[in-house]
């Protein structure tokens, strides 16, 4: 049971996203065989659907969107303020004082394995989490853009157009539309997390401050 209590969230959270790519697998191949029925062409399995740019481009423009976020949120919050959020540091604090120099804890044995390597591989760790993060982020898109070629290159079927490369869905409209609309989304939730948390609160979340904390607190 101590396994559970300690990992509830991660468990919570992948169970949430498994149901929800169940969800989004039926109801695309019911959806895309829908559109092929009423094009005269055979229907896919379940199993077939998978390998589709039409869920592959739907899947991995999302997960783009989210990557992006989280990694722009992870590097932008190591910089810059906003005063009363929960999510900011406090500017009024020396960076100095919230998270200090890793060399200082290099011979620490309970210190990550990198922190206690050469100054390469230190640095490298101390910046991993947006480096990372950033990474899905550019796999992401690279996935989506294939995906979405492919999707456009069934339409372009069913139009009689001749079918389209990568290079060219990079430059078509429809393509950043799938984007933008995904993107603007994900800055504006995280825009608005910030400035609600300076006057909302929710008690017991570490995403919020305490619940008599003034609105002018910044951080935790």
């Amino acid at each position: 049971m101590t396994f559970f209590r300690d990992n509830g969230l991660s468990i919570t959270l992948t169970i949430f996203t498994a149901a929800t790519i169940a969800g989004m697998i039926f109801a695309g191949a019911n959806a895309f065989n829908q559109e092929a029925i009423m094009h005269g062409e055979p229907t896919v399995t379940v199993a077939s659907y998978l390998a589709t740019g039409h869920f592959l481009s739907a899947l991995f423009e999302n997960w783009e969107s989210e990557f992006l976020q989280m990694a722009a949120y992870v590097c932008l919050t190591a910089f810059l303020y906003q005063r009363g959020s929960a999510e900011s540091k406090d500017p009024d604090v020396s960076s100095t004082d919230v998270d200090e120099d890793p060399r200082m804890k290099k011979t620490d044995p309970k210190a990550p394995w990198a922190v206690r390597q050469g100054q390469m591989i230190r640095t490298l760790y101390s910046y991993s989490l947006g480096i990372v993060l950033a990474g899905l982020f550019v796999l992401s898109f690279v996935f989506h853009l294939r995906a979405s070629a492919a999707a456009g290159n069934i339409e372009a079927m069913r139009h009689g157009e001749p079918p389209i490369d990568l290079w060219t869905r990079l430059a078509d409209a429809e393509f950043w539309f799938e984007c933008f609309q995904n993107w603007q989304s994900e800055f504006l939730s995280t825009l608005l997390l910030v400035l609600l948390s300076i006057f909302l609160r929710f008690r017991g979340s570490p995403e919020s401050k305490p619940v008599a904390a003034p609105y002018g607190a910044t951080g935790k």
